[in-house]
């Protein structure tokens, strides 16, 4: 029998994440550890009327890519990939670590240089997404490799896991709908400024944080993240005009698996002028300097989901702590105001919860990682 809380999760995600209606096409993207999961989506849309099929994606193969692939393909894009891309109505995807740093020793030229070759598919999907073509959700199918990331037994983090999502509670949509209503005001608040200014008190070592990033009410569009392309979700968030100043990661940056400590990036003009990092900053410079597109911020968000509290080392549940804020190097979403392209988005994130503020045309609404106005976001 299987688990419950799948089947719940996958009644959210296709109900209310995705909608699903009658006719859709319907792809479904995991690794062969989450069949279980695979299993009550695949019920799940063709109880609501879709067609559902299941895209493998494995974690062996791309080890056997990363180590044998010639330049020549690592440069290829297959054309297959590219059709489902244009095809496909939904697109559900399932991230199921067997082993979350098996790209860990892999020459960081090789990644972007596969990343690069991608590019296409990505500036396809997000413009077809942008465009409303194309629904897409990604989440997290808990393992043993991520919960040992999180230093959490496997039931520990499947807990971490499903109560990040608010499915222990008995109606989930009705709560993220409520959640949706509460992030509304941060964003109608925020679509009406031109300037956000993020401060962190120095510490360990480093200088804080100072970044100063444009938000042009007339460019940048304020996104209300509540469930329906990341789940769990909980943030707001916009593409950047432009951004001046430092800022220090109080997270390590994790990609590909591989964790970047110490991240310290200073803007100008919207680019990254300076990196550094104290763990893994070749890494973090290869993948800055691996197309054109790469410096630029992309995204600058707010983290509004309450209910996780712990660095856990996946972004996916990270970027969204109540109290931070993240800020993506590399391609931009089309429907934010960012018109930036790249094979890399990396989010970093940075906690507010000891000192930080954030203002926006020089009033302060986040003090210690809590907003000031009523109705918004909060424990």
């Amino acid at each position: 029998m299987r688990d419950q809380r799948l089947d719940k999760l996958a009644d959210v995600i296709v109900k209310y994440s995705t909608k699903i209606k009658k006719g859709d096409l319907v792809a479904i993207n995991a690794d062969p550890i989450a069949m279980p999961m695979v299993e009550a989506t695949f019920e799940a849309v063709l109880k609501a009327g879709g067609h559902p099929f299941w895209q493998v994606r494995g974690d062996s193969l791309a080890d056997i890519f990363m180590e044998h692939a010639t330049d020549e393909q690592l440069d290829f894009l297959n054309p297959i990939v590219m059709n489902t891309v244009e095809t496909i109505d939904v697109q559900i995807g399932f991230w199921a670590d067997t082993n979350t740093k098996s790209l860990s020793r892999v020459d960081p030229k090789r990644v972007s240089r596969q990343r690069v070759a991608n590019t296409p598919k990505m500036t396809r999907f997000m413009k077809r997404a942008a465009d409303g073509d194309l629904r897409w959700c990604g989440t997290l199918y808990p393992t043993l490799a991520s919960a040992q990331d999180a230093e959490m037994s496997l039931a520990q983090y499947e807990k971490f896991v499903f109560e990040a999502g608010l499915l222990h509670l008995p109606d989930p949509v009705a709560a993220w709908q409520a959640i949706h209503q509460r992030q509304q005001g941060v964003c109608d608040y925020l679509q009406t400024k031109n300037e956000i200014h993020f401060k962190a008190p120095a510490r360990d070592g480093h200088d804080g944080t100072d970044l100063r990033v444009n938000v042009d009410h007339s460019k940048s569009i304020w996104i209300n993240c509540s469930g329906g392309e990341n789940f769990p979700d909980g943030e707001v968030f916009c593409g950047p005009q432009g951004a001046d100043g430092h800022v220090n990661y109080t997270f390590p940056a994790v990609y590909n698996g591989r964790e970047v400590e110490g991240v310290r990036l200073e803007f100008k003009d919207n680019r990254v002028v300076d990196a550094s990092a104290t763990k893994n900053e070749e890494f973090l410079i290869a993948m800055l300097d691996q197309d054109a597109g790469a410096r630029t911020m992309g995204e600058i968000a707010i983290g509004t989901n309450y209910s996780i509290k712990e660095f856990s080392k996946n972004t996916l549940f990270d970027e969204k702590i109540g109290g931070t804020f993240h800020a993506a190097c590399g391609a931009g979403y089309p429907e934010s105001g960012s018109d930036n392209e790249s094979a890399l988005h990396w989010d970093m994130v940075c906690d507010l919860r000891t000192g930080g503020t954030i203002s926006a045309d020089g009033e302060v609404f986040h003090k210690d990682g809590k907003f000031l106005k009523d109705n918004w976001p909060g424990e």
